[in-house]
């Protein structure tokens, strides 16, 4: 059985979609595997876990192990101490100390000296410290020796329980990192870069049409996520940046990431023209602009740090998913395959979100580490864009298709089938516009075919329509560029210029005769004759119309005069050659 194009066509489409598929599949492990070959050699370290004496505030802890020790209610200014003796052979040529901070000061002493001090004089300040890794030089000098830990926390609540502490070897250290955090590395590179590459082409393609907003929040809410990515997951740290200026990334572009994907649902919910959800998202747009404002502002003027506001953002982010998501399964009812890979898309970056936030919740309040996987969130993220992209791209195209389709049965309406030129309605509603116009001067041409009845008649209609496609390219040649040509119906053609410059138009009927005798010559048989006459018009002239008449009985008395003329020359208007 033999299958028709289309079927064809469908067939590779899916062969291409399984074939990419399978690639994709097997190309990730590969380059995973090529990532992580050398992990176990680069990976060693030394832990620093057990046999710690710690203090809070007034409190001791003696020979603690960091993986069983958990403390609430820590408070900004609550100041901790931990002490431990350092092996006596790590076996490393050069140690780094690896310790993670979480919004506090920190000052390391081995022996009593001082040799690491972050944040003490930003905490004076009452400045955001961040959070993320410290990587300390441990030289072998250290070994044996008695390391102490002092913090003083910056916020309320920061943390229940410790990271694990490791010393790596100094050049393997952020090689560790970047390791670690592979999948979010590439997740959150990805979405930076494909989110700057399609806003900057967005931003020019909105200077001429605002169809172009929701691929703008996308790539938006894209650059949002993967700078959150990147700093949320400790992989800006590689690029030396602060851990102040990571925190203050980490949050801004967290509470500012709902904004564009509200914006993007507001096409969904007019679709749905309930006045009532309507309201409610722009209640909902409302708090998340002011709510926003109100916390960069407090941040920015140092009273309430960002870290302090999240529990509030957090409930914004999760109302915004819920929301999001109630929209778009009330827009499965128009069954479009958009709002299906919209909701696929939002069922699986809201487990992934939910999972992170219980996550960092669970850790943060209860030292909870059951949620440990890394990069839920961000494979989440990137998974929700690509299926965002899609739903634009499939929209796009069904617009695209129905705009082609309106503009086909428009040009239809108005386009003489046979000459493509412009029809009677359009050159009548053309004229009628024209009367509207302040101030304009104006040339109405009326031309009509000779012989045209006797070709017909003589070679057939066939022979005809030839002879009124060429009366209506020579006319078209010469009289487009100036106004509007079009075809009243038969053998009568007008043109209406936007002049009524007498030399002006006395040039364009010398360029006329000149094309058309032009065309006759290209073409021996062809004898064309037309009769033309023409009047002009101005802002004084108000009735078209009547200079469209005008035209028309010079034309027709023109038509006489050559008639008469064919007559005294002895050639039957009857008899033509082709």
């Amino acid at each position: 059985m033999k299958l028709d194009k289309t079927s064809a066509r469908k067939i590779l489409k899916i062969v291409w979609i399984v074939y990419a598929l399978m690639s994709v599949l097997f190309c990730i492990p590969e380059v995973d595997r090529m990532l992580t070959m050398d992990y176990k050699a680069l990976s060693q370290f030394v832990s620093l876990d057990d046999s710690w004496n710690i203090t809070v505030n007034e409190e001791v802890y003696p020979n603690v192990s960091l993986a069983d020790f958990h403390v609430q209610g820590l408070k900004s200014g609550d100041r901790i101490t931990m002490t431990r003796p350092l092996p006596s052979d790590w076996g490393l040529v050069e140690g780094a100390l690896r310790f993670y901070v979480r919004h506090s000061a920190v000052r390391m002493f081995v022996d009593d000296t001082r040799i690491f001090e972050y944040g003490y004089e930003r905490l004076a300040n009452k400045k955001t410290l961040g959070s993320g890794y410290q990587f300390v030089k441990f030289p072998n000098e250290y070994q044996g020796k008695s390391l102490r830990i002092e913090l003083c926390l910056a916020e309320d609540n920061v943390f229940t329980k410790f990271d694990s502490v490791r010393i790596y070897e100094w050049e393997n250290a952020y090689r560790v990192l970047i390791t670690e955090n592979r999948l979010p590395l590439f997740c959150g590179s990805f979405l930076v870069i494909f989110g700057l590459i399609v806003c900057v082409i967005t931003i020019f393609a909105l200077v001429f049409s605002r169809k172009y907003i929701r691929l703008f929040c996308i790539s938006l809410f894209s650059i949002c996520m993967g700078l959150w990515t990147l700093c949320y997951y400790n992989i800006m740290q590689i690029f030396a940046v602060p851990l102040y200026s990571i925190s203050l990334i980490n949050y801004l572009t967290l509470y500012l990431a709902p904004i564009p994907l509200t914006v993007y649902l507001y096409e969904e919910v007019v679709n749905l023209k309930n006045k009532l959800l309507k309201r409610i998202y722009f209640i909902f747009l409302s708090v998340e602009l002011v709510g926003v404002s109100v916390m960069i502002g407090l941040h920015t003027a140092d009273l309430v740090h960002m870290a302090a506001t999240l529990k509030y953002m957090q409930f914004i982010l999760v109302g915004g998913l819920v929301f999001f998501f109630v929209v778009l399964l009330m827009n499965l009812r128009y069954s479009k395959i958009a709002n299906r890979l919209s909701v696929v898309g939002m069922l699986v970056i809201t487990c992934c979100m939910v999972y992170d936030m219980f996550g960092y919740n669970l850790g943060r309040y209860f030292g909870s580490d059951i949620f440990n996987l890394k990069g839920v969130s961000s494979g989440g993220i990137m998974i929700f864009i690509c299926m965002l992209f899609i739903t634009f791209y499939v929209e796009m195209t069904q617009k695209m298709m129905q705009e082609k389709e309106r503009d086909f049965l428009i040009k239809s309406a108005y386009t003489d089938e046979l000459t493509q030129l412009h029809n009677r309605r359009y050159c009548m509603e053309y004229m009628n516009r024209l009367k509207e116009e302040k101030d304009f001067k104006y040339t109405v041409v009326c031309f009509d075919l000779n012989n045209l009845k006797a070709m017909n008649d003589t070679y057939g209609h066939a022979k005809g329509d030839i002879l009124i496609k060429s009366a209506a390219d020579v006319i078209a040649k010469t009289f487009e560029e100036h106004g509007i040509v079009a075809r009243m119906g038969g053998d009568e053609f007008v043109a209406v210029l936007r002049t009524s410059d007498q030399a002006e138009i006395t040039a364009m009927m010398e360029q006329f005769s000149e094309n058309l005798a032009r065309k006759n010559q290209d073409a021996a048989d062809l004898n064309m004759s037309i009769a033309y006459g023409y009047a002009c018009g101005s802002q004084t002239d108000r009735d078209i119309e009547k200079i469209y008449q005008i035209a028309d009985d010079r034309m027709y008395e023109k038509k006489k005069q050559m008639k008469s003329r064919m007559k005294s020359a002895g050639i039957q208007t009857g008899q033509v050659r082709f």
